[in-house]
């Protein structure tokens, strides 16, 4: 899909197993779809705004108007980039890159779901790994950052892995419960270093606009 007027529909990133590309309707409703499939064990809570903690539809339409929402407020100033994540043709999940007055900090962050049936195969690193391609080598950040439940250790183990360094833990309040959630950093010097994960990256000159950037 192709738009003069949003052209981040034709921005694409390819890793060896992964397409990366912002959904159309078809495949938002995939990725809807496999959010009402789950995404988590019940008993447990990473999200600090805890969207999953819905019966199978409102979690499918939440992801359905969140990422449509994303693209309506969209600022060059602030934005939300929300990927959606195929694998063999079939939707899995979510990869986002955010960024606050990117254009002055170069310095963004990532966010991410992953459909619960498709966890525990690496598909996370790599879908991590391609929006820090896309972040460092694309858009020129410096440093990316990212944040998890101190009680997911999946979250931090792909952190470690891609390079990120510990930065700190702050509180949240979530359920009615004060959660603690521990900050990771990666320099593009880290990044640099670290990266094992191939990726291509379709589409961008077109979107340097949208993201702030000459």
């Amino acid at each position: 899909m192709e738009s003069r007027y949003w052209p981040l529909y034709g921005l694409v990133l390819t890793t060896p197993r992964l397409e990366l590309r912002l959904p159309d309707l078809e495949l938002l409703t995939g990725l809807a779809d496999a959010a009402a499939q789950g995404v988590h064990d019940e008993a447990a809570m990473p999200f600090s705004v805890p969207w999953s903690d819905a019966p199978p539809e409102e979690r499918g339409r939440s992801v359905f108007q969140y990422t449509l929402g994303t693209i309506a407020e969209w600022r060059p100033e602030r934005w939300v980039l929300s990927l959606a994540v195929v694998h063999q043709g079939e939707p899995v999940g979510v990869q986002g890159l955010n960024g606050t007055g990117f254009a002055v900090t170069r310095e963004a962050s990532t966010g991410s779901w992953l459909g619960l049936a498709h966890q525990g195969r690496g598909l996370g690193t790599e879908m991590r790994a391609a929006v820090l391609h896309l972040a460092f080598a694309g858009l020129g950040a410096r440093f990316m950052t990212s944040s998890a439940m101190t009680d997911n250790p999946a979250s931090h183990r792909v952190s470690e892995k891609l390079g990120y360094r510990p930065d700190g833990l702050e509180t949240a309040g979530v359920q009615g419960r004060c959660r603690t959630l521990r900050r990771w950093r990666l320099s593009r010097e880290d990044w640099e270093e670290r990266r094992t994960v191939p990726v291509r990256v379709q589409g961008l000159e077109s979107c340097h606009q949208l993201f702030g950037l000459p």
